[in-house]
């Protein structure tokens, strides 16, 4: 295994230990950085951004465990407002101009169904017909 492989495991080692990552992110970030570190070694200038282009495709943007954020490249669990401000960009208008639906949550799926189910137990819609009443 050459040295760069070896680094770029160690960095990513100390990344996930500190946020959950899915396998593909990790395997993602372990062959970016070995490249990246070879091209810095050997000199090579770095060729535009990565971030940005690697996740350039807004299907594969929404993750189970993490949304990535397509204007600055960097994942998070939820895209909020401040965030999307630094851009220019409100909600309403990053979902217009990456093609998501008008409706659509920018937050991971897993945060998705953990609060689709508490609003279910929560059974407001129950509780709203009984005051009415």
């Amino acid at each position: 295994m050459d040295d760069y492989l070896k680094e770029a495991l160690e960095i990513v080692k100390a990344q996930a230990s500190v946020r959950t990552m899915v396998e593909e992110e990790i395997a993602s970030m372990v062959r970016r950085l070995a490249d990246s570190i070879r091209n810095i070694a050997e000199g090579v200038a770095p060729v535009g951004e990565p971030g940005v282009a690697a996740a350039s495709d807004p299907k594969k943007a929404v993750r189970e465990k993490s949304i990535i954020c397509l204007e600055s490249g960097k994942s998070f669990k939820i895209l909020t407002k401040k965030h999307l401000g630094k851009f220019g960009l409100t909600p309403d208008e990053y979902r217009a101009k990456w093609g998501y639906p008008k409706n659509m949550p920018l937050v991971c799926k897993e945060l998705q169904r953990e609060r689709r189910k508490k609003m279910k137990d929560m059974r407001l819609w129950e509780k709203r017909i009984k005051k009415e009443a």
